[in-house]
């Protein structure tokens, strides 16, 4: 877990409402303090995730469709900002970039090579939005990456320096599992504000929540009032009623279980059928973390760098030896994959690598559902006479 320079609020943090105007002075008085603002706006079809100078460029009035390989925007009469699902993009693109340079060589002019480890200046982010999946995927790509003996050190330190504003969800979409999971829809600490948006007869306000001393003192410079019983309640209402609504769920068995007593099922052939290893959930997935290192250098051959760019166990050279790849089929890198996430991450970091966020159902061309193939594995675990097969499924 991340310990950054903010202290946690212990206690009660303060609360408030805020309204639109409340929002936009959030992102001015972010800006201002010297942090790079990211948050939501339309951009090419599509909500996604950029770099925002003021209120008015959020999604107001925008909602998702959202299917296995289906998204589409669409208009909604509220003018809410936040009730939409996961985009394509998760705030890993910020924390844990694409491709990122490591190193550089120059030969010199005794011709000895001089290594310089980059040292590129560390943006200080401000993350607007984060739904409590996002929020929980940090803290699993926390534990992974700055958590062990081989701490990433330029993501410890974008980490350490980012200031989180979690939006809770009340409105899941129809690929959502977080409840499944236990990432969602309400946020459980980890966060430096919390809103909760409300539309209705009252106004569009914001019920706010700070969870750490810099928070604090950011809601204490924004237009707000004292938090009232009735927004509260009504916010707290509607994140419930999300947790009801959720449009997908998981088996309700012992997950890691499920995975290692399946290895040799069937549903793997008939998956396998399906999957184009393109890789596609991995990109979308707000927890994956793999990495390759590509080595360049210049015609001279006087200078060299090393960038690490992401890499997706959907690769077949993702883990090729001197006789070939590990993992030569598609039946074996989809099991390798949903088997890891689902199973072997408890194993390695503690807790599961999935927070139910759906993105990879969504952004799969072919429309894989890992919940889906998790319920088809598991029934068929209880066809060859498996355990954990929750009563009512068992009785039906």
């Amino acid at each position: 877990m991340i310990h950054s320079g903010r202290r946690a609020m212990t206690g009660n943090g303060a609360t408030a409402v805020i309204g639109k105007d409340g929002l936009d002075a959030l992102i001015r008085a972010l800006a201002a303090g010297g942090r790079t603002v990211i948050g939501p706006t339309v951009r090419d079809g599509a909500i996604v995730l950029t770099e925002i100078a003021g209120g008015d460029e959020l999604p107001y009035g925008w909602g998702v469709e959202l299917e296995a390989g289906h998204y589409r925007l669409r208009r909604r009469a509220d003018g809410a900002a936040f009730a939409h699902s996961a985009g394509p993009q998760s705030w890993k693109t910020y924390l844990h970039p694409q491709r990122e340079r490591q190193w550089t060589a120059d030969r010199g002019a005794d011709g000895a090579l001089v290594v310089t480890e980059e040292d590129a200046p560390v943006p200080s982010y401000a993350f607007l939005g984060m739904r409590p999946c996002d929020l929980r995927a940090i803290a699993v790509q926390d534990r992974v990456l700055a958590g062990g003996p081989h701490t990433d050190s330029r993501y410890r330190a974008r980490r350490e320096r980012a200031f989180l504003v979690a939006v809770e969800c009340t409105e899941p979409g129809a690929t959502c599992f977080c409840t499944s999971m236990g990432a969602g829809p309400a946020v459980d600490g980890g966060y430096d504000l919390a809103l909760t948006e409300v539309v209705d007869d009252g106004g569009h306000r914001f019920w706010a929540r700070a969870g750490s001393e810099e928070g604090a003192a950011v809601l204490a410079q924004l237009p707000r009032r004292p938090a009232d019983p009735a927004t509260e309640s009504t916010a707290r209402q509607r994140v419930a009623g999300a947790a009801d609504r959720m449009g997908r769920t998981m088996p309700e068995v012992d997950l890691q279980l499920l995975m290692r007593e399946t290895l040799e099922a069937e549903r793997w052939n008939d998956v396998a059928s399906r999957c184009l290893t393109c890789g596609n959930c991995t990109m979308a997935c707000p927890t994956c973390f793999c990495t390759s290192a590509e080595d360049v250098t210049d015609l001279t051959g006087d200078h060299a760098e090393r960038w690490r760019r992401w890499e997706s166990c959907f690769d077949l050279e993702f883990s090729h030896l001197p006789d070939g790849p590990v993992r030569a089929t598609g039946r074996s890198r989809y099991r390798q994959w949903a088997t890891h996430k689902l199973g072997t991450w408890y194993d390695q970091f503690g807790s599961s690598g999935c927070v139910g966020c759906g993105r990879c159902i969504v952004w799969c061309p072919v429309g894989i559902d890992i919940t889906e193939e998790a319920h088809a594995l598991n029934q068929e675990r209880a066809a060859t006479g498996g355990v954990g097969v929750p009563p009512r499924e068992a009785s039906s």
